[in-house]
């Protein structure tokens, strides 16, 4: 029987975003990625190398998809807003990508790809302090400062999802409360980057 290498490995990586995503990089094992594959596990070691390598694989991939989904704002004080809104529904669609980003976090492992990930951050960075010397938007805030904190209203709420509930008495699957979070998301960011008369 022939093997469909490109669907093997999407099922392999589905599974290992999935397991990570639950579980975190120590909390699961090449087996329990393999099975829930349905994959013979040597696979996943010829595809993939070790857990550590796949865990990289995973992320890398998960934020190449938020970086084409979300590209960078333009200078003006609404772009900068939706950014933060197209941000949001990118985390409310793929709510794996803050846990993997987490269970990075608390891994205290390197960075995975860190080069490139600064160099892509970097840019947002060098796109608002553009904005800011050009007198688009507010410059009271450091604009590296400023991209996390857009970053973070947006994805906070997916972060914490036992807190949002705690603040609003409502879950994240309702679909008011979600529109209101997302309004609210856009206003902050407008507030933050806008010019103060």
């Amino acid at each position: 029987m022939a093997w469909d290498t490109d669907e093997t490995r999407r099922r392999l990586k589905d599974a290992a975003t999935a397991e990570f995503a639950e579980r975190g990089p120590d909390g699961t094992t090449m087996t329990h990625i393999a099975e829930r594959a349905g994959i013979n596990k040597e696979r996943l070691y010829k595809y993939f190398g070790d857990k550590q390598a796949l865990f990289a694989t995973v992320l890398t991939d998960e934020l190449d998809k938020l970086a084409a989904a979300v590209p960078s704002p333009n200078a003006g004080v609404a772009d900068v807003a939706e950014f933060a809104g197209r941000t949001f529904d990118y985390h409310a669609a793929h709510p794996e990508l803050v846990r993997l980003l987490q269970w990075e976090g608390l891994s205290g492992g390197p960075t995975v790809d860190e080069l490139n990930r600064t160099t892509h951050y970097q840019h947002k960075v060098d796109a608002i302090a553009a904005a800011q010397r050009e007198r688009v938007l507010d410059d009271d805030v450091d604009p590296a400062h400023l991209v996390f904190l857009l970053i973070a209203l947006a994805a906070w709420w997916f972060s914490v999802p036992q807190v949002a509930h705690m603040l609003t008495g409502a879950d994240s699957d309702d679909s008011t409360e979600h529109a209101r979070r997302r309004a609210s998301v856009v206003q902050a960011a407008r507030r933050l980057v806008a010019r103060h008369s």
